[in-house]
């Protein structure tokens, strides 16, 4: 129970921002809370949070804890539902968003699947690239692909997302293919608008960025993977985007030993102490879906190293 306590004042001060919103929250004075977190860091031995007599800030293993945490407290908080709703049917509507080019692909195809399952359930599908206030827009789900800034949302990763740099084969028998990223100079780069560069594993695995240039950029994905469909030059893409054209061979993907880490794709939702069963429901209905490696792939792709 006092290690539940303290994960729980933890989650509690890093999305609520200080001792006091978090005792507030759990009906203790913040002098319990301050004792919580020390025994939590003392017993993992690193430190979680940074405190002033002002703001409290997370440590760079404190944000990477407080992930594997909320999602801890999300899992049991489903727990209980499941055993407390019983034979009790999901229902009501849920607004979902996700980035337009993944949700057309990986999302509004997979509902109408969902909505037979769940038939008292109505769903509203916002596709738009921009990041959506859940709280203030009524969102109950949206679907973020990469890095989360948002400690106040609960996030589950429902898939690995992989980027890779591809290119038509008339573009490559054209203009050859790069050996390794600096040699992308050379190369017509299709850019994502303003977009900082390219992400690169070095020889030691160390994350480098390589800022490429070009005669076309756009700031829609879709576009700059028909130009890289067409032989307009190299495109910088996710997997989900182009693994079908990969598979086909409408493009080849070169420098596969610099790729960048992987990120994640993820379910975001506000904190709630319990989450709507239709929800909980849709969820796992996508992670089921992308956590089948056939959902993804074929057979592997060609490629240029």
């Amino acid at each position: 129970m006092d290690t539940f306590k303290q994960v729980e004042s933890f989650v509690a001060v890093a999305t609520r921002g200080s001792l006091s919103a978090a005792a507030r929250e759990a009906g203790v004075t913040p002098a319990v809370i301050g004792r919580r977190l020390d025994a939590l860091e003392s017993r993992l031995g690193v430190k979680l949070v940074l405190r002033t007599t002002r703001s409290v800030s997370l440590t760079f293993e404190g944000a990477a804890f407080l992930e594997d945490c909320q999602r801890i407290l999300n899992d049991l908080a489903n727990a209980e539902a499941s055993v407390s709703l019983g034979g009790v049917k999901a229902s009501g509507h849920i607004r979902i968003s996700a980035p337009a080019g993944f949700g057309r692909r990986h999302v509004a195809p997979l509902l109408h699947a969902f909505l037979e399952a769940n038939p008292d359930v109505s769903c509203s599908l916002d596709l738009n690239d921009r990041v959506v206030d859940l709280v203030n827009e009524s969102v109950d789900c949206a679907i973020r692909i990469g890095d989360l800034a948002d400690s106040s949302l609960v996030s589950i990763r429902l898939a690995d997302n992989r980027r890779v740099v591809v290119a038509s084969p008339d573009y490559l028998a054209r203009h050859g293919a790069p050996r390794e990223p600096q040699d992308l100079a050379a190369h017509d780069c299709l850019s994502l608008g303003q977009q900082r560069g390219w992400i690169f594993r070095d020889e030691v695995g160390v994350a480098t960025t390589i800022k490429v240039n070009g005669r076309l950029e756009c700031n829609d994905g879709a576009v700059l993977h028909e130009w890289a469909l067409a032989g307009r030059g190299l495109a910088w893409r996710s997997l989900w985007e182009v693994e079908a054209d990969l598979r086909a061979g409408r493009l080849v993907s070169v420098l596969d030993a610099y790729a960048a880490p992987t990120t994640g794709i993820h379910a975001v939702f506000p904190q709630r102490k319990h989450l709507a069963l239709r929800v909980r429901l849709f969820i796992d209905h996508l992670k089921n879906h992308y956590g089948r490696p056939e959902y993804w792939t074929g057979h592997a792709p060609p490629s240029v190293v």
